[in-house]
């Protein structure tokens, strides 16, 4: 009898934790420019500028060192002379109203190696499905923006994110880059196959 209690508490105890946990996760979404040239992208550098992204704080320093680390698992490199992409982040608090896209998945789109720009004619082109969301409490963004043309080719957010303070905090952001980025499933050209290109 009260090996059963145990298990029936154990069970009931893992039940309500694993009910705690989901309800913190975040909401991760993404979506791309058409025009992207993706497999052409090798380097990248972080936008300077205001908020975050310029932040030399503890968390700020977080999610670009967060950031580095999955650019690099994915092939790409550091640059501060002429990057391919630029990096730029924002952490928004309160609910916000976002406009997405519903898309197919950014892998399937790099790897049949489809690209539009003003040269596809009209009838060919996929358009986009436009998509409009609340995001909870609490949003990292992150945008990638094609240096040549100065146009954002990818997004990736999470919303429902809450950072504590402390180390705590630092771990949620890590898992919330980390997230956005399992969205962005593209490597660089030749990286997998063992081209980095070095």
């Amino acid at each position: 009898m009260k090996l059963f209690s145990t298990l029936f508490v154990g069970s009931a105890l893992t039940l309500a934790l694993s009910g705690c946990f989901a309800a913190r996760e975040a909401r991760v979404e993404s979506d791309y420019s058409y025009a992207g040239a993706f497999r052409r992208y090798r380097t990248y550098e972080f936008v300077t500028g205001e908020g975050l992204a310029a932040d030399s704080s503890k968390l700020g320093e977080v999610l670009r060192d967060a950031i580095r680390t999955r650019m690099k698992v994915q092939g790409y490199k550091p640059s501060k002379r002429r990057p391919d992409l630029l990096v730029n982040f924002r952490v928004y608090e309160g609910d916000m109203r976002f406009r997405g896209y519903a898309q197919e998945d950014i892998a399937r789109w790099v790897t049949e190696e489809k690209i539009e720009d003003d040269e596809t004619p009209a009838e060919q082109r996929t358009g986009y499905q436009p998509v409009r969301m609340l995001l909870a409490e609490g949003t990292l963004l992150i945008t990638l923006i094609d240096n040549r043309t100065n146009r954002a080719v990818w997004n990736g957010y999470a919303s429902g994110v809450t950072v504590p303070s402390g180390a705590q905090g630092e771990v949620v952001l890590r898992r919330s880059v980390r997230s956005i980025f399992d969205q962005y499933r593209v490597f660089t050209a030749g990286y997998l196959d063992g081209n980095s290109g070095e």
